[in-house]
This record gives C-alpha cells, sequence and structure tokens, in this order.
C-alpha cells in the first residue's frame, strides 16, 4: 500500500497520521460485488478531524472509551493520548492494521477489533462505555437502524462527528434518545434517556 504521512495540529497536540495515497487504487470489484466492500476507512475525513480535536483538550484519564468504524482512527488516538482506555473498532482489517501503527507512531496505547455492526455481540458484552465516538458512519441509509439501535446500548454518551449527509436526520428523527448539538465542532452528541 502507497502511504503518506499526514501532519494534523490541535490544541496542544500534533498527530501524524499514515494513510494510504489513493484510497481509489483500493477498490477491489470482486470484494465490492460480494460484500459491497468499499474502502471508506482509507479517507482522512472532516468529521474524524473535527471529533479528534474535540477530544484533545480532554482529560478522560481511565475513561473507557469505544469508537465505532474508526476509520485511521484520529479521534480513537486522540482519545487515548488524553488518557482513555480506548477500544477502535472498524470492519476493515487493513484499517485496524494501519490503526495500529498509527497509534504507535503517536505514542498512543489501545486496543484494537474487528467488529461488524450487524453482530456486535463480543463489543456489547464489553458495554457500558464512558464515552462512544463514531464519525462519519451515517454515509449509506442502511446503518441508521443498525447504529440506532446499537450507539445507545454501548454507553450513555456518544459524540457522534457528522457532515451532514441526508442519513442523519433519519438517525436523529428515529433514535430513542435525546440528542444535542454543540456548535463549537458540529458534533451530535447523545446521552440515552
Amino acid at each position: 500500500m502507497d502511504l503518506v504521512e499526514e501532519i494534523l495540529p490541535f490544541a496542544g497536540l500534533e498527530l501524524s497520521v499514515l494513510r494510504p495515497r489513493d484510497s481509489e487504487e483500493l477498490l477491489d470489484e470482486r470484494a465490492f460485488g460480494q460484500e459491497e466492500f468499499i474502502p471508506y476507512w482509507a479517507d482522512l475525513w472532516p468529521a474524524g478531524v473535527a471529533l479528534a480535536g474535540a477530544l484533545a483538550g480532554r482529560a478522560l484519564k481511565g475513561a473507557r472509551v469505544v469508537e465505532l468504524g474508526c476509520g485511521l482512527g484520529l479521534p480513537s488516538i486522540a482519545a487515548a493520548l488524553a488518557g482513555g482506555r480506548v477500544l477502535a473498532t472498524d470492519w476493515s482489517t487493513a484499517a485496524i492494521d494501519l490503526l495500529a501503527d498509527n497509534a504507535e507512531r503517536n505514542g498512543a496505547k489501545l486496543e484494537t477489533a474487528v467488529v461488524d455492526w450487524t453482530a456486535p455481540a463480543a463489543l456489547l458484552e464489553r458495554a457500558p462505555f464512558d464515552l462512544v465516538l463514531a464519525a462519519d458512519v451515517l454515509y449509506e441509509r442502511r446503518n441508521v437502524p443498525v447504529l440506532a439501535e446499537l450507539l445507545p446500548r454501548l454507553g450513555r454518551q456518544v459524540l457522534l462527528a457528522e457532515p451532514g449527509r441526508a442519513p442523519l436526520e433519519d438517525f436523529l428523527a428515529g433514535a430513542d434518545v435525546t440528542w444535542s448539538r454543540p456548535p463549537l465542532y458540529r458534533l451530535a452528541g447523545a446521552t440515552a434517556g
């Protein structure tokens, strides 16, 4: 995989992340045909950068944190460096492998796991978490009902960073939680009721 380095400055923190130079080179038509495999994980999405920025200044000492759909894992790395005990999850083994390398590059200690949101039993066994993170996970409507059911079961506080795609409004309307939207990072945070 051809990788490039991105340096991302945050308040009091600078992260170095390796990412694929061109995520489209990772497309595999056979894998897409079988599992709709699209390497969304290989891009550094603005919502993930915003969520990492929101976490960079927080004190998470000892907090149990899980990130769903971590991709390159920038929020997971920021949370780990803020003192959180982080479990970073994604369905892609390649994403998890690269995240582990990026965490090491930044001196962040975290745990990783390959997780399918439609079969979350192993993840739910570890719940509740103190903080649940998700950035840009509502890119397809089929994720809406799965995440609406899963997120509140994982913990009482959810930081959901989304760029405002159409599935977000469906998610917020159908989720059985109270949502607030802090304007600074344009994040949607949830507290399960």
